[in-house]
């Protein structure tokens, strides 16, 4: 069986390949000096970092060039590899689960096609795998595609789906689920919601009356908010983040499709820039393709294959 981390290496392909592979390139047979760490500079701006991040690993790099005199190319990749990796840990929150605040509550947000029902499915996978008892909840009512297939996602994994008739209220919905989800001694449930627009504030509204129903059944403390981006965007997910965090907040991010783009720096911008940690990605189709996010293991693929 492939490995985790040779799995990454091969999704990340073109990410690598567009900008990070160069940057070793950039360096060999060079000294480090002001044109050289210029060269860098537009290799990581173009590699959808961010400016932030940028300035901090270049300034970090110049100050460590010249304290230890380092000129070597592997030391120098090194170097940029141990930053991008701390950059990407230094929110990092473990997932916990206390049998004394039961269910945990997801709310799976995000805008349309980003992979939401699609994670949602693997989540409940991946969360079955490690022992807990799973439930998902439909309230996209909107797309009854989402429904169906959730039903596939859930009777594949084997955990319990709370669903309504397409063009019920997803908070009744919501309410509903999360009840059963309390009566049934369930340790985490999935709520899929429709993808909208950051940018259509009626729909946003909606998201907060799920949230607030979901109140009326567990303590606050026991919701959190995971938004789903697709690798896709680019910069883009920057203001996608920001929005959704300010409607319902932002407790964590599931990065998808990022075997079939050149902007897996995106990652490391939204660290940096709105200090949100990064807890799964997906790098393929199949059910085993969404992984825990670890910043050490990212950071080595982005440099080698």
């Amino acid at each position: 069986m492939i490995s985790k981390l040779r799995k990454l290496k091969e999704s990340l392909t073109k990410t690598r390949d567009s900008i990070f592979g160069k940057i070793s390139q950039v360096f060999t047979g060079r000294k480090i000096d002001d044109d050289l760490l210029d060269e860098l500079e537009e290799l990581l701006l173009k590699s959808d970092i961010g400016v932030s991040a940028t300035e901090k690993i270049v300034e970090n790099l110049r100050e460590t060039a010249a304290r230890e005199k380092t000129a070597e190319n592997e030391d120098v990749v090194s170097l940029l590899k141990t930053d991008i990796s701390g950059i990407l840990q230094k929110n990092k929150r473990d997932i916990v689960f206390d049998p004394a605040s039961r269910p945990m509550v997801w709310l799976i947000t995000g805008v349309n096609g980003s992979g939401k029902t699609t994670t949602v499915g693997k989540l409940a996978h991946y969360f079955k795998k490690t022992g807990r008892k799973v439930m998902i909840a439909a309230c996209d009512t909107f797309r009854a595609a989402a429904v169906e297939q959730l039903e596939i996602w859930a009777e594949r994994s084997g955990v319990d789906i709370i669903r309504a008739q397409t063009g019920a209220d997803p908070a009744a919905i919501a309410f509903d689920a999360v009840s059963a989800a309390k009566s049934r001694g369930v340790d985490i449930l999935l709520i899929d919601t429709a993808g909208r627009l950051h940018t259509k504030a009626n729909l946003m509204e909606e998201l907060k009356k799920i949230r607030r129903v979901a109140e009326k059944v567990v303590p606050a403390k026991q919701i959190q908010a995971h938004l789903v981006i697709d690798g896709n965007t680019g910069q883009n997910a920057l203001s996608q983040v920001k929005i959704f965090m300010e409607a319902v907040g932002c407790d964590g991010l599931v990065v998808t499709k990022l075997d079939g783009t050149a902007k897996g720096g995106v990652i490391v911008a939204i660290s940096e820039e709105l200090s949100v940690p990064v807890e799964f990605i997906g790098i393929g189709e199949a059910i085993e393709d969404l992984q825990l996010f670890d910043a050490d293991s990212y950071a080595e693929a982005l440099f080698n294959a």
